[in-house]
């Protein structure tokens, strides 16, 4: 049966279960008296939505409040055991995989270094990352004793351009880890370790960052902002009315100095060539300075903006002298953003980001401006992301938690799609009021 509109009643069925746990997720718990004006559902529709949510388990009661003049109001939530996700985020110094509830609670972690020697792997071994892909779903989930069947979905962080096709789902097209259009989700379907009604979503690792940052971090309330990703590399994601819930940009790859230094993606003068923790130490190193052997990446960096930045005694002019110069091209950097897409904010995260952030985001803000057009700048707030190194977990976790609310907490019946954009470019206003 259709309606009017083209929609079955099938459709709006769903769409008043979405709406519901919309508004639950992000303003509860709410009563069945304020889910009406809040969704604009009758109070009948309300009513038999909740009722649905609540024998399916999705909806639980948390309480309740007092009304004017009559009985005590009983309050409604999403359940946080409903349901659960995976978020992994396969980085450039470890893959770390981790397992949330609906509330995104974390349940249990895994984390696989991606180094030899102290050093960052130059090129990935594909068996490697789906191996290590492989056993840290399986052991999260015997840690937390969660079934398989229980999980709405996993959802993937990856450096890189991902794109999909019908037969092979997610394609990862990293070029500076030397992938060349590896089939990921296929590997891992292929895996057998999900059942088939289990969905991946796999997307860039600085998408799944803004993602987080918008819904729960420093993004909220924000129209418009480009969350910036600092690791081994460098990338960005964009979020405006134009684009939805947000598209990964290579911004890492603008050409920030002519015939400049060799990027790890093969060109010249590249932001990472310069702003990357990889590419600092390097520069440190060429310079004279004295970088620590057969240490990680996030230890050697510690090490070098101690040096630079001592407690007492005198600095390491030559780590000083790299990280005044890198402020300079990540201002650069910024202002390229600022001009193209003229944000509201730019976040800065990763853990790279964030421990550069602490010592130099007022001198990055200065050439920022300096280097943008005056109206632009002037109506952009530059801030660290609040979430965390573990962001981009939890924005991979929200990719099948958005798919899972766009079904109105439905299964999957079917093969696996990408996430809805439109469902999360909803739930991204509504995490901006």
């Amino acid at each position: 049966m259709t309606v009017r509109s083209g929609r079955t009643v099938r459709d709006l069925r769903r769409e008043n279960r979405t709406a519901v746990l919309q508004r639950l997720y992000f303003d509860g718990p709410l009563s069945r008296f304020t889910l009406g004006p809040a969704t604009g559902l009758s109070s009948g529709s309300v009513s038999n939505v909740v009722a649905e949510l609540m024998a399916e388990g999705l909806v639980e009661e948390a309480g309740s409040v007092d009304s004017v003049g009559g009985r005590p109001r009983t309050l409604l939530r999403v359940s946080p055991r409903s349901g659960y996700m995976i978020g992994i985020d396969v980085g450039e110094t470890r893959v770390r995989v981790e397992l949330f509830d609906l509330a995104l609670t974390e349940l249990a972690r895994v984390e696989r270094p991606l180094a030899t020697g102290g050093r960052r792997v130059d090129r990935y071994d594909v068996d490697v990352i789906v191996r290590h892909l492989r056993e840290g779903i399986a052991e999260v989930l015997e840690r937390s004793g969660t079934a398989a069947r229980d999980l709405i979905g996993v959802g993937i962080g990856v450096p890189g351009i991902v794109a999909r096709t019908p037969e092979d789902g997610a394609i990862v097209h990293g070029q500076t880890i030397g992938w060349d259009a590896v089939p990921l989700e296929r590997y891992l379907r292929e895996s057998g370790l999900l059942p088939e009604t289990v969905p991946y979503y796999v997307d860039n690792g600085a998408k799944t960052l803004g993602q987080a940052e918008m819904w729960f971090g420093a993004g909220r309330g924000a129209q418009s902002a480009a969350v910036v990703l600092f690791g081994s590399g460098v990338g960005a994601c964009v979020v405006s009315a134009d684009m939805g819930p947000g598209r990964a940009v290579e911004w890492g790859h603008l050409t920030v100095r002519v015939r400049g230094r060799r990027c790890r993606c093969g060109a010249q003068g590249c932001l990472e060539a310069y702003a990357g923790a990889e590419a600092l130490l390097e520069r440190w190193a060429e310079a004279g300075g004295h970088p620590p052997a057969d240490v990680d990446e996030e230890t050697a960096l510690t090490a070098m903006l101690a040096a630079a930045y001592p407690a007492e005694g005198e600095a390491d002019e030559t780590a000083l002298a790299i990280l005044e110069e890198t402020a300079e091209y990540l201002g650069a950097g910024f202002s390229d953003l600022i001009n193209l897409f003229q944000p509201e904010r730019i976040l800065v995260g990763g853990w790279a980001g964030l421990q550069l952030g602490r010592r130099f985001l007022d001198s990055v803000r200065a050439h920022a401006t300096a280097y943008s057009l005056r109206y632009p700048a002037g109506h952009v707030r530059i801030d660290l992301g609040t979430l965390g190194p573990d962001a981009v977990t939890v924005g991979a976790a929200i990719l099948p938690l958005a798919d899972f609310f766009a079904r109105g907490g439905r299964p999957v019946e079917a093969e696996p799609k990408e996430p809805n954009p439109a469902w999360q470019a909803n739930l991204q206003d509504r995490a901006a009021q």
